[in-house]
Formats: structure tokens, C-alpha cells, sequence
């Protein structure tokens, strides 16, 4: 919608994850180092944890990207799914026919799959994201999946992926042998203010913006309400270019920026104008009840001024050559300019 008033040539803040807009600050860097590292070295599990919205998912995708040719890759993003249907989608994902029968004839198939990658020299993940929500009897069933190993490595590679609660839960003596097999770990941090900075300016550089559109007070004011996390980066901004659409501003500065977070937490029910997807030139509501009243009234005086030129003859030959369509426009006018006043 608001892409061609700040001339862009894709929108710059989507929630979904786009790994072409991955903007690696230091602590994101490393992180996606870990895990490249983890993969090639076969460390078996690999866990990554952070808040929500730091970009875990976007970095997942861009680790696939790198290595797609390398890897073979499941990815499962219900997490919330018992074990055995976890089995069944990740052979799916795999490209393995479901053998349709137990438990145990689906790691079989699982098995010889994993031997033949490892033959063709392809590493194989199992990626699950928002691990946090998974069980413990399925985390334990998930560790036992490491055992598919040879003499020299693991077969499989498991990324655990979740928010913090995560970290939490593998501390319980339950989970201490899964705890044990992690091979690496890597945590997520929010982005300080200068990362927001740079980050906005990578995500509009990338959808073609020709300068920044942003002010430095108002990127000050997005890095302090999203405390650094680039879900509410993207959040705040797009309403932002939102807002200036609507508006027509075409540099964003403190004020939309406080007025985008006013809609956002609130959602436009603090009585406030709400946010019109019209350009701002088109709609009348910029225009004062009373410009419009002293405009009617001058119409008036004029009409008053002209009665008052005429003689009478004069006058009443003009008003009998007055249209009756005319006469009914004009009553209408007035009877549309008495209801929206009391509007």
C-alpha cells in the first residue's frame, strides 16, 4: 500500500521470516557460526534459546540456505505434536515414504535413510522450533533419535530451538541425559540501540529505499519501546510507514512513531481520530467544522448581496428562473450541512 510513496520495492518489515532480510548483529553472527559449526562437526544436539521475536526462526532458515547443499533437512514447527506424529513429519520433510506401521518400522526406515545421506556425504537435521512447548516424555524419545550414529559421528544432527523456558526445563532431573548430550549452546540477546539503528537501515536498503526515512529521535524512540527485539522493530516500524502513508509524510519522525505505538497498544480505542488508509489530501476531515460553516455563510451573504443588487423585478425574474432541481440542491445542501454538524 505504502510502497510507492517511499518508493520502495517490497515492503521492508514483515513479521514472517525472510532470511534475505537477515541483518546478523555480533551476538547473531556468532550464533549462526555455532550452528554451522555444530552441523558440520556432527555435535549431535545443538540448542539455541532467546526471548521472543529475537529471530531465532529467521536464523534457522538462513543456516538451511547456507548449507542446502550440504544438508538434508526437517523442519518441524508444531512443537506441540506427540512423538510419534513428530516421527511421521519429519519423514515426510525428509522425502522417506511413511512405511505406515509401528513406531519401531519408521526408525527403521529413519535409519536407512540417515545411512544412505551419510554415504552420499550430506549431513541430515532434525529442526525443532519453539521446543519449549515439547514434553518431556517426547524430549526424552527425541534424545533417544541421537543414537543413530556410526563409529565416527552422529547421524543425525537435532537443533533444539525455544525461548528461555527451555533452558529451564532441560535443568529438571528428568532431562538430565538429553541435558548431557548437548553438544553446543547458543543464546539470542536483544539488539542495542545502535543494532536497531543499523538494522532499520539494512531492511529499507534492501527493499530499495534511496535514503532513510527515519529520523534519528524516532529510531531512538522504536529501539526504547521494542527494548531491542526485532519482532516489535518490524511491528512498530511498518505501522509507522502506515501512518505516513496516510498522513502524507514522508519522513518519520518522533511523533508517528509515538502515535504508530499509541494505535498499536491501544488499537485506536483511547477516542482518538482512528488511522485513515486515505492519503490525508483526499479527506475532508482535515477541514474544521468552521471553515466549512464560515465558507457556507459567505455563500450565503453573497447570494444575500446579489438579492440585494437586484430591483425587484429584477429579483423576481431571477428567482422564477430558478430550476426547481436547483432549489431542491440548494435544501439539500443545508439539511447535509445541519446533520453532519450534529454529528
Amino acid at each position: 500500500m505504502y510502497l510507492k510513496f517511499f518508493q520502495l520495492n517490497e515492503k521492508p518489515f514483515e513479521l514472517t521470516a525472510n532470511p534475505k532480510m537477515l541483518f546478523l548483529t555480533p551476538g547473531h553472527r556468532e550464533a549462526l557460526a555455532q550452528l554451522m559449526y555444530g552441523v558440520q562437526e556432527e555435535k549431535g544436539f545443538i540448542l539455541m534459546t532467546g526471548e521472543v521475536g529475537t529471530g531465532k526462526t529467521t536464523l534457522l532458515r538462513a543456516l538451511v540456505d547456507r548449507m542446502e547443499n550440504q544438508i538434508e533437512t526437517a523442519f518441524i514447527l508444531n512443537s506441540t505434536l506427540p512423538f510419534d506424529e513428530i516421527l511421521e513429519y519429519a519423514l515426510a520433510d525428509f522425502g522417506v515414504p511413511d512405511p505406515h506401521g509401528t513406531r519401531a518400522q519408521r526408525l527403521m526406515a529413519l535409519n536407512r535413510f540417515l545411512i544412505e545421506q551419510r554415504r552420499a556425504s550430506r549431513k541430515t537435521i532434525l529442526i525443532i522450533d519453539e521446543a519449549q512447548n515439547l514434553s518431556i516424555e517426547t524430549l526424552e524419545q527425541i534424545r533417544l533419535l541421537s543414537n543413530f550414529e556410526t563409529s565416527t559421528g552422529k547421524l543425525l544432527q537435532i537443533i533444539l530451538a525455544g525461548q528461555p523456558e527451555l533452558h529451564v526445563k532441560l535443568q529438571l532431573s528428568e532431562l538430565r541425559q538429553l541435558k548431557q548430550r548437548i553438544g553446543l549452546r547458543c543464546v539470542l540477546q536483544p539488539m542495542t540501540g545502535e543494532e536497531v539503528e543499523q538494522y532499520i537501515s539494512n531492511h529499507l536498503r534492501v527493499s530499495g529505499a534511496r535514503r532513510q526515512l527515519f529520523t534519528a529521535a524516532a529510531i531512538r524512540r522504536i529501539a526504547a519501546y521494542s527494548n531491542g527485539i526485532p519482532r516489535v522493530v518490524n511491528m512498530v516500524c511498518d505501522h509507522c510507514l502506515l501512518v505516513g502513508y496516510a498522513e502524507q509524510i514522508r519522513e518519520i519522525d518522533a511523533d508517528v512513531v509515538k502515535r504508530a505505538v499509541a494505535y498499536l497498544e491501544q488499537g485506536g480505542s483511547n477516542g482518538r481520530r482512528s488511522i485513515s488508509l486515505q492519503p490525508a489530501r483526499l479527506r475532508i476531515g482535515h477541514f474544521s467544522r468552521r471553515v466549512v460553516v464560515a465558507w457556507s455563510a459567505g455563500a450565503v451573504a453573497a447570494a444575500a448581496a446579489t438579492a440585494g443588487v437586484l430591483s425587484p423585478a429584477a429579483y423576481g425574474s431571477v428567482v422564477n428562473g430558478m430550476s426547481t432541481v436547483m432549489i431542491a440542491s440548494l435544501g439539500g445542501f443545508f439539511r447535509w450541512l445541519t446533520t453532519w454538524w450534529g454529528s
